[in-house]
């Protein structure tokens, strides 16, 4: 008489065949106890073998010891095989788990009932003992197989995973070490840099829902925006010291050399690309807010005169952030504006300087704004 529920455990074999069988566990699962003692004496020699009387006994079963197979009855008592196969689908820990179906009413509609709900064979009664064990074995090293490519594919998307994160971290090392030039010129223009960065954030955050900016301010994009922020005055390192750091207002002769810090900036990340033999990706938005920062929105600006959305909208976002916190920040040649007088000179930009959604979102968080300047400053 077999229990409920029974587990034998095969001894150990000779051979690598036996040694491979040791990791493979089947459960029996028949309402007959001749059906289980024959697949029993069928497989044990080679497998680690777990039995249950009833559907939901196995299901019990299989939370505390996972299968590598299941050789299940269709006619039971109760819950039959097809409840059961179903049951084992729909929960994620066990749907991979083969089933084999064994039944002695073998008809077209119940083999084909059997494959749909997910069986991977089927194997008649009475038993033949070496068919039983060829379909058994030919399971197993299909699933060997399944499983090794699963835990290959994982491995490769686990090793993507951590350098793509390598290779983000390495492009954040190398925009703060070229942003960090310019802070080694003028500790106060260097400050200014990060400050922007979580300016242009802000604003590309509001605007990520807006129907004109929606296609372009993904998470990658505004990532890249706040990674390349620090670097829109990265040309000023070829801008003579006494013009950069001139405690007063610049001479015209001196405001031409000043304006052309966007152009030395671009050739300088143009030049890195160079070296590297390939556009860099993660500097194609540094490029465009280097050189297109001073641009404005009526065409005014320099060093190309672009207008409207001819600008990139990295560099329109940043032309704002830059402009704000150059209004609240001390300068050598000036103190810092008050709050309200920036806002002024935003909205008073708006149309002329600035693009009019940005100056909108500007007002739509400018709260958040003198929060962060304050928190900064602090």
């Amino acid at each position: 008489m077999i229990p409920e529920t029974v587990q034998t455990i095969a001894p150990p074999q000779d051979g690598v065949k036996a040694r491979a069988a040791e990791k493979n566990t089947i459960l029996l699962v028949d309402d007959e106890s001749a059906n289980l003692l024959a697949l029993n004496k069928f497989l044990s020699p080679d497998y680690k073998i777990l039995m249950a009387k009833s559907g939901v006994q196995a299901l019990k079963l299989i939370k505390k010891s996972r299968p590598d197979l299941i050789l299940l009855d269709i006619m039971m008592p109760g819950m039959d095989g097809f409840e059961v196969l179903e049951r084992l689908k729909a929960n994620r820990a066990t749907r991979d788990i083969p089933v084999i179906f064994i039944t002695g009413l073998m008809s077209e509609s119940n083999e084909e009932m059997g494959f749909l709900l997910g069986a991977v064979d089927y194997v008649r009664k009475p038993f033949n003992a070496a068919i039983v064990r060829m379909r058994v074995d030919l399971q197993l090293r299909a699933k060997a197989n399944t499983d090794y490519l699963r835990r290959r594919a994982e491995q490769l998307a686990d090793d993507a995973s951590r350098h793509a994160l390598e290779v983000l971290a390495g492009q954040g090392v190398a925009i703060q070490a070229m942003a960090s030039l310019v802070e080694e010129r003028d500790s106060e223009t260097g400050q200014h840099l990060y400050h922007t960065q979580h300016y242009i954030r802000l604003l590309a955050d509001t605007l990520r829902t807006h129907p004109r900016f929606r296609d372009r301010l993904d998470e990658n994009f505004i990532d890249m925006l706040y990674q390349s922020a620090p670097l829109h005055d990265i040309g000023k390192v070829g801008t003579p010291d006494a013009i950069l750091l001139k405690p007063g207002p610049l001479k015209p002769e001196e405001r031409v050399v000043m304006q052309r810090h966007p152009e030395i900036g671009y050739r300088a990340i143009v030049n890195v690309e160079k070296k590297a033999g390939r556009r860099l990706d993660f500097l194609v938005c540094a490029k465009e807010i280097i050189r297109f920062h001073h641009e404005k929105w009526d065409g005014s600006g320099y060093p190309t005169g672009l207008a409207g959305d001819a600008i990139p909208l990295s560099a329109r976002l940043m032309a704002l952030a830059d402009v704000y916190d150059a209004l609240i920040s001390r300068r050598v040649y000036r103190q810092p504006m008050s709050l309200a007088e920036a806002h002024k000179i935003i909205l008073e930009g708006s149309g002329h300087h600035f693009d009019p959604d940005i100056v909108a979102a500007f007002v739509a968080r400018e709260s958040e704004f003198a929060e962060i300047a304050q928190s900064l400053m602090d």
